[in-house]
């Protein structure tokens, strides 16, 4: 492997080690030639929130210009075009290995430059767009790399999988999107509960979720359930090591939530954390095929 490609994997195993523990966990249960690239995916993605989530580095006019450069930079790439960039290669050779899909790359970044100028969502599917971008795409993206027995009946599976990591997110990071002033719950099931936003900024403030609140949490941690539930049957499509690997992600992602029913559904009194004891109890039970239940 030239040196530069070998660096850029590198780079997002690093990108993938420090900001995706659970997930990089999961990934050293595959055979190791598929490893790297599941690091370029994540590192991809990774990047790609650094730059419009790095509200200390310009304004969003200059991350918006940055985020489109670095777009360009992975599309010439996709066209065959040279990239100097410290990532992109090992994208663009994972795409390349796989034969991935170059539209799930472009639906990828219009959801990223929505992080840009969209603060919420009036709705369940309006926020559901947003994921299918954000997070349904990098399903599709890692079944090549899975290698499903059926890619067809596999993928809406994957999808369904995406979504509830991604949703899984937003419930535990909702302090810290408050802090980037965006906010990841549908309007209309903050209205059903009778929060609103300024409820959700007070709350963060004292630390403290109000029975409203914790209302609404316990409402989108069951739809996040429901999207683990609809991602179950893909797990009985994947070969071993893939099987393994994604039951133990489900598995410990899934435990996030339960951290969040264990805090009442107070969200803001602690961030979620599912550790390191319970984290070896569920590697276990990934690896004994245990993917049900809690």
């Amino acid at each position: 492997m030239p040196a530069e490609l070998a660096q850029a994997y590198r780079r997002c195993r690093d990108l993938h080690r420090r900001h995706g523990r659970s997930y990089f966990l999961a990934t050293r249960l595959l055979p190791a030639w598929k490893r790297p690239h599941v690091h370029a995916l994540y590192g991809f993605a990774r990047y790609a929130d650094e730059i419009v989530d790095r509200t200390d580095t310009g304004t969003p006019e200059d991350r918006a210009e940055r985020l489109r450069d670095w777009s360009g930079r992975l599309l010439a790439g996709l066209r065959g075009a040279p990239v100097a960039d410290p990532l992109l290669p090992a994208v663009l050779h994972t795409v390349e290995v796989f034969d991935l899909d170059p539209a799930d790359f472009a639906a990828f970044g219009h959801s990223m430059a929505m992080d840009l100028t969209v603060r919420e969502y009036a709705d369940y599917p309006a926020l559901l767009s947003y994921m299918e971008g954000s997070a349904a795409v990098i399903g599709a993206l890692m079944l090549p790399i899975l290698g499903p027995a059926d890619p067809v009946a596999a993928r809406e599976p994957a999808r369904q999988l995406g979504l509830a990591f991604q949703l899984t997110n937003f419930l535990r990071d909702v302090a810290e999107d408050l802090a980037r002033d965006r906010v990841y719950l549908p309007q209309d099931d903050l209205a059903r509960f009778d929060v609103s936003s300024a409820d959700l900024r007070a709350a963060a403030a004292a630390r403290r979720a109000t029975p409203q609140i914790k209302s609404l949490i316990a409402y989108e941690v069951d739809r996040a359930r429901a999207h683990y539930t609809a991602a179950l049957p893909g797990l009985d499509l994947l070969p071993g090591a893939s099987r393994t690997c994604v039951r133990t992600a489900y598995l410990v992602y899934g435990a996030i939530l339960d951290e969040i029913e264990r805090a009442d559904h107070d969200v803001f009194v602690r961030r979620a954390v599912v550790g390191r004891g319970r984290r070896i109890a569920l590697l276990a039970r990934g690896l004994t095929g245990q993917a049900a239940g809690r």
